[in-house]
């Protein structure tokens, strides 16, 4: 159970950052979020390795020392920005962190596992439910991403499974009983297309 253990991309996965970059930036994007984990902030840096183009600057929005401190006045015509926070990061699996999953669920049975991973009131001991971070994603997602889109602009998210399927639960209103079924693929790509009025119009798994 990884949650917020800060650890790099699996090794054999990083390939597909290439495939993802060939995906992503058939579309001209004007916004990229990401969270504080640094896998997410590697894959980020990895699919603009092979984008070919920019580079990106990471700028925080938690407030803080990195916030501050960055203090930065512009940025080049060479450079990208990638708006960094903790309210994208995998759900803290509290107690579970560090542990085999495998362990796990010969101690606590399948079942309990399977809900703590995957049901949206049923949190892990110590750690958060899906419906604690989908309070904390979805909030950033309607503070700054909606206000993106409203100006049409393509953006971006770049994040791990749970928080992502919770901004996902949001955009295609799927129940909380249902939530317990939806799967993102490691590396998984999904394109939304919105109207004036944000409603979604069109889905693609790219």
């Amino acid at each position: 159970f990884t949650g917020w253990v800060d650890v790099p991309l699996d090794e054999n996965e990083t390939p597909k950052a290439k495939k993802l970059a060939e995906k992503i930036f058939q579309f001209k994007i004007d916004k990229i979020y990401t969270s504080q984990l640094f896998r997410n902030k590697d894959t980020v840096a990895r699919i603009f390795e092979y984008g070919n183009i920019k580079y990106p600057v990471f700028l925080h929005l938690d407030g803080g020392k990195m916030q501050k401190w960055g203090n930065y006045i512009d940025i080049s015509e060479n450079d990208f920005p990638v708006f960094v926070t903790e309210k994208l990061n995998e759900r803290y699996y509290g107690k579970l962190q560090g542990e085999n999953k495998e362990t796990v669920m010969k101690k606590y049975g399948e079942e309990k596992v399977h809900l703590w991973r995957r049901s949206y009131n049923v949190s892990p001991p110590g750690g958060e439910s899906l419906k604690e971070v989908f309070k904390r994603a979805v909030s950033f997602y309607k503070k700054y991403i909606e206000s993106d889109l409203k100006k049409e602009e393509n953006v971006l998210i770049v994040a791990s499974h749970n928080s992502l399927r919770a901004i996902v639960k949001y955009i295609e209103n799927i129940s909380d009983e249902k939530i317990i079924d939806l799967e993102i693929p490691y590396a998984g790509l999904i394109e939304y297309e919105f109207d004036s009025q944000l409603r979604l119009k069109n889905k693609k798994v790219i």
